[in-house]
């Protein structure tokens, strides 16, 4: 008997939703029709992204603000991006072992997913396993990224309201604050609070955040400032406070029209994405399976060629720009 495994996620069964998101991360054929029936069901879920440097307590804030969501009756699905084994590609840590207890609630949904080597903190695969949460009925979607300092701002693409964790004493704080990745939040959130340093730590990200230019750019396009919170996930400290600020950036979002501007954007860099990893991998099979990869590899090792060269040149055979 063959199972229906669209209409099974569409019915919310977590091991249709398992089974569907192996494929996409395995790239298994059978993956696209599968989400070609699943995609009329998806924009209804909200998706948070938390972001941030390692050892900032991203995973503790997942599982308390989980608890919260849960609290008011919302179902949650939480994709917990890891570092890549590089020996098997898998995840290296598993998120859900940290988060054992709402594991077991039927109104979640966790799954770690490795980043398998691409870049901007998040798997190849992220944007597809959220139209799959989403078309299974989640309510709230939590995506924790791999914490890899400035690249993190993929997050930014993907989610409605992104969290900035930081937490005092980690160089890494003041480090991603230098480094750009300021930029990318919606909510900054100064977790540890009971810790040495953190008030100091607040008042210098609320400055930057009332300062930078950048920063202060980014609020006037969409007309909303930032804002900075204080919390001790570990103690269940603050964690309402994010909660609320959450929620008062969505509503912010779908009162101006942002939300549906941000949205429009998101499937915009999904579908490119999308072509843009389709065409490689077809490009790749074809060079691996004819024999010319290794023909050009051998080109540039005996300096016949140079790489640049040969890219034009397998451009030029497979891609042709329609004049006009």
């Amino acid at each position: 008997m063959t199972i229906d495994y669209a209409g099974e996620v569409l019915q919310g069964s977590p091991r249709a939703v398992a089974r569907v998101i192996s494929w996409l991360e395995n790239e298994n054929e059978r993956a696209r029709p599968c989400m070609g029936r699943l995609y009329p069901h998806t924009g209804r879920a909200y998706v948070v992204g938390i972001t941030g440097s390692p050892g900032t307590g991203k995973s503790t804030l997942t599982d308390k603000l989980t608890r919260y969501i849960r609290a008011k009756g919302l179902t949650v699905g939480i994709i917990a991006v890891d570092p890549s084994s590089p020996f098997t590609g898998g995840a290296v840590l598993g998120d859900r072992i940290r988060m054992s207890e709402i594991a077991q609630d039927p109104g979640v949904f966790i799954r770690s997913m490795a980043t398998r080597g691409f870049l901007g903190g998040l798997s190849q695969s992220t944007g597809k396993v959220v139209n799959v949460l989403d078309a299974s009925g989640k309510d709230v979607i939590i995506i924790e990224t791999v914490g890899v300092g400035q690249d993190e701002v993929e997050i930014m693409r993907i989610a409605d309201t992104t969290c900035l964790v930081l937490a005092p004493g980690l160089g890494d704080a003041i480090q991603s604050m230098k480094a750009g990745v300021m930029e990318i939040a919606d909510i900054y959130v100064i977790n540890k609070s009971d810790r040495q340093g953190a008030d100091q730590l607040f008042v210098e990200v609320s400055h930057r955040v009332n300062q930078d230019d950048l920063i202060r750019a980014k609020s006037r396009d969409r007309s909303w400032i930032p804002l900075v919170v204080q919390a001790a996930a570990v103690n269940d400290v603050g964690v309402t406070d994010i909660l609320d600020a959450v929620l008062s950036h969505q509503s912010h979002l779908k009162k101006d029209g942002t939300f549906v501007e941000k949205r429009r954007e998101r499937t915009q860099q999904q579908t490119l994405q999308m072509i843009h990893y389709e065409i490689f991998s077809l490009l790749r099979k074809h060079l691996s399976e004819s024999g010319k990869m290794e023909q050009l590899v051998d080109a540039i090792m005996n300096h016949e060629q140079d790489p640049y060269s040969i890219v034009q040149q397998v451009l030029s055979e497979w891609i042709r720009v329609p004049e006009g």
